[in-house]
């Protein structure tokens, strides 16, 4: 007997003796132990390679090989992906909420191997990425994966999808809390009662596991030595629009150098794998996530981040010191960039969080050399502005502050976290309405919100209301062909069409009511009686633009055309009872 009339015998037994909300709480566990050994795996993976290549080097001088790293893993990443999983580069969270949005949440198993190992090689050489995404994908890759074995309903399969981002998340800083508020928050899931258990599993799950699997210095968690003080709150709320300001800065250059790669370069692996490596040569510190960054200077060691460069001599000298750390805040997305266009695989989570603490770094430094009276503590400030730059780019103020929260082991800085957050997300807003992970899929209509209706409205589709059971008729008819076409028809509309398909218009069946019953008219040619719809609608139009031309016209029914050819109808009786399937089968009660 083979595997599939196993899996089909349990999903009966399943079905009848166990309830969808425990049946779930269980995969749940299943899933977090997953994501939990995918980050355990991956981490270890990238720092074993990050060990080999950089342990031998003289943190006095620079070195060539910095100029070469980078490249060579890209290398690597492109052949495993395209040649041997044979995977396109889409990935990471924007990748999981346009399957959750257009594909019921199916997610293809080879996902995770191309995140897992793609990025590997991408970090461990020198990528300038973050592991956060990739090690999401996976843990939402594990969870749809089950999701489909067992064939979940569409609703419970993305609520695994959800465990397993949460779960990988936890894994990833051991923050639990933190985990759910991103899946809640990021990934739009519903906060219900049937939704947050299996969350909270999955991420306590996630983060146990590497807890107890992950070497301490690779996990990452800083101590706050010093409380906040009120007398300090002022210079957070400058810390907040600046870090609004990176934020800002960190979405247009992102798109600045992705929109010049798509139109401009043509050899993406040579320019962003040669660009990187310069780089990474110049300023040390963008070799890989750079969190090693963040932990010099949680740790009194941030002149230490002058390792392997031309300003070594100089690392004592605090000026020095500041302008290198704006060369990295500048240059750190501009890295990432290369290394995402280039081929790599990885996610801007660690980018943003390290030009965030660096910013927070800076400034306080800035105001300490300049002669306040009250010294400002350099390591609070790095923590607080790591929040602030993270819930400005992903626009996720609420993950960012509990994610620092729990890296810190406590809520000694809730206040300055909670107040540079606000104010760098309210400022980024002012620039921008969807964050790097969203903007894509908002323009083209597939994002998902908290907003239930808009939210169905985009899981509908067009091709899934169309009526195509509409009698046609030909332009060379006449009235009495229609006449005859009415006695057999259960509609008042009848569209009028060319042997090729081309639509020319349509008659209905009310302006032809009074001629129908003369007889003497029924030699009238039927292009007298056709008339244009005001609008008419294309297979692939999102259905709130359907719907806003139904808004418009007043009508009840629009074609549907594609290229000039007829499809079929839509009309708002059907899409109000594909509207009533679609909610119920999406909400978590």
């Amino acid at each position: 007997m083979n595997l599939q009339k196993y899996i089909g015998r349990f999903f009966v037994w399943r079905v009848k003796n166990v309830p969808d909300n425990y049946f779930v709480i269980f995969l749940s566990i299943i899933i977090g132990l997953g994501a939990g050994l995918s980050s355990f795996l991956l981490k270890s993976f990238v720092y074993y390679i990050k060990g080999v290549l950089t342990g031998f080097f003289d943190i006095s001088a620079q070195n060539l090989w910095y100029v070469l790293y980078p490249g060579v893993g890209i290398v690597i990443t492109v052949v495993l992906v395209k040649y041997v999983i044979r995977d396109h580069t889409e990935h990471g969270i924007p990748r999981i909420l346009h399957v959750i949005s257009r594909f019921d949440g199916k997610m293809r198993r080879h996902k995770y191997f191309s995140a897992m190992l793609g990025s590997s090689f991408t970090a461990g050489f020198g990528g300038s990425i973050g592991l956060e995404s990739p090690i999401i994908s996976a843990g939402a890759s594990i969870g749809s994966g089950i999701g489909q074995t067992l064939r979940m309903n569409y609703k419970n399969t993305t609520l695994l999808i959800g465990c397993g981002a949460a779960g990988a998340m936890a894994s990833i800083f051991t923050t639990p809390v933190a985990a759910v508020i991103f899946s809640l928050e990021v990934l739009m899931l519903d906060l219900t009662t049937s939704s947050i258990i299996p969350l909270l599993i999955a991420s306590a799950t996630g983060a146990v596991t590497t807890k107890l699997l992950l070497a301490e210095d690779i996990l990452i968690h800083f101590a706050v030595t010093q409380p906040f003080e009120i007398a300090d709150l002022h210079y957070y709320i400058v810390l907040g629009v600046v870090c609004g300001l990176v934020s800002v800065y960190f979405n247009k250059m992102h798109e600045l150098i992705r929109q010049l790669f798509i139109r401009r370069i043509k050899n993406r692996l040579v320019v962003g794998g040669l660009g990187l490596g310069i780089l990474i040569f110049l300023l040390p510190p963008l070799y890989g996530e750079g969190y090693e960054s963040i932990r010099l200077i949680m740790t009194g060691q941030s002149d230490q981040i002058l390792n392997n460069t031309a300003l070594y001599d100089y690392r004592d000298v605090w000026w020095v010191l500041i302008l290198f750390m704006i060369l990295i805040i500048l240059t750190k997305i501009i890295a990432t960039t290369l290394t995402t266009e280039a081929g790599g695989i990885g996610g801007i989570f660690a980018p943003a969080a390290v030009m965030g603490g660096l910013t927070g770094f800076t400034v306080s430094r800035l105001f300490n050399e300049i002669g306040f009276v009250n010294p400002l503590h350099e390591g609070n400030f790095t923590l607080v502005g790591m929040a602030g730059v993270l819930g400005g780019v992903l626009q996720a103020p609420l993950t960012a502050i509990f994610l620092v929260t729990e890296m810190t082991n406590g809520y000694v800085l809730i206040v300055p976290l909670m107040v540079t957050t606000a104010i760098s997300f309210t400022t980024i807003k002012i620039f921008s309405k969807h964050s790097i992970f969203t903007k894509q899929l908002a323009e083209s209509g597939d994002l998902l919100t908290h907003n239930k209706d808009k939210t169905v409205l985009t899981l509908l589709n067009v091709k899934r209301v169309i009526d195509t059971d509409l009698l046609t008729i030909s332009p060379d008819s006449t009235l009495g062909d229609l006449t005859k076409l009415i006695s057999r028809s259960k509609r008042n509309i009848f569209p009028v069409m060319a042997d090729d398909r081309t639509y020319l218009g349509l008659v209905d069946l009310d302006d032809v009511r009074v001629d129908m019953f003369k007889p003497e008219k029924y030699s009238e040619p039927i292009t007298n009686y056709i008339m244009q719809a005001k609008e008419h609608v294309s297979v692939n139009e999102p259905m709130d633009s359907v719907m806003e031309k139904f808004r418009k016209t007043g009508y009840y029914n629009l074609p549907v055309v594609d290229h000039g050819k007829y499809v079929g109808f839509v009309s708002r009786a059907n899409i109000f009872n594909a509207y009533r399937k679609v909610l119920k089968d999406v909400s978590m009660e």
